[in-house]
């Protein structure tokens, strides 16, 4: 058993993966094999959402506060609300992300690839393909 007492670490992801302001703070990163859990707290500002992208192994998300958008290819533009709980099939190409006028906080829980991929990038999410008008 290990207990940590100190602030986890909060960062702000690359441009190359988000468009917008996102806080993460990692809550579990899996440090010895054969785990590869990883969960991440993580906080999109209004308008703010990742680029496409996909999780070799899935991905599930908990909204904690707010509401949001996401999207998986093909299909359309959902909102998802504090509460919501989302499974994200593995290789499913998705984005997801605050409303235009909403911040959203989720709780995101994946397992990398046994060769340690947790996701592969995709094209961002243009303007012309976000929501322009306020989630309801």
């Amino acid at each position: 058993m290990q207990i940590t007492r100190t602030s986890a670490t909060t960062s702000t992801p690359s441009s190359e993966w988000v468009t917008g302001t996102v806080h993460v703070t990692s809550i579990a990163v899996a440090e010895e094999a054969p785990s590869r859990l990883r969960i991440d707290d993580v906080r999109f500002e209004p308008g703010s959402r990742t680029h496409w992208h996909r999780h070799p192994e899935g991905q599930f998300l908990h909204i904690t506060e707010g509401t949001g958008l996401m999207q998986r290819r093909g299909g359309p533009v959902e909102v998802v609300r504090a509460g919501d709980r989302v499974h994200i099939a593995p290789g499913e190409w998705h984005w997801h992300g605050a409303g235009p006028t909403t911040s959203m906080t989720h709780l995101a829980v994946l397992t990398a690839a046994e060769d340690g991929t947790e996701a592969e990038r995709g094209a961002p999410v243009t303007d012309a393909c976000y929501p322009s008008e306020p989630v309801v």
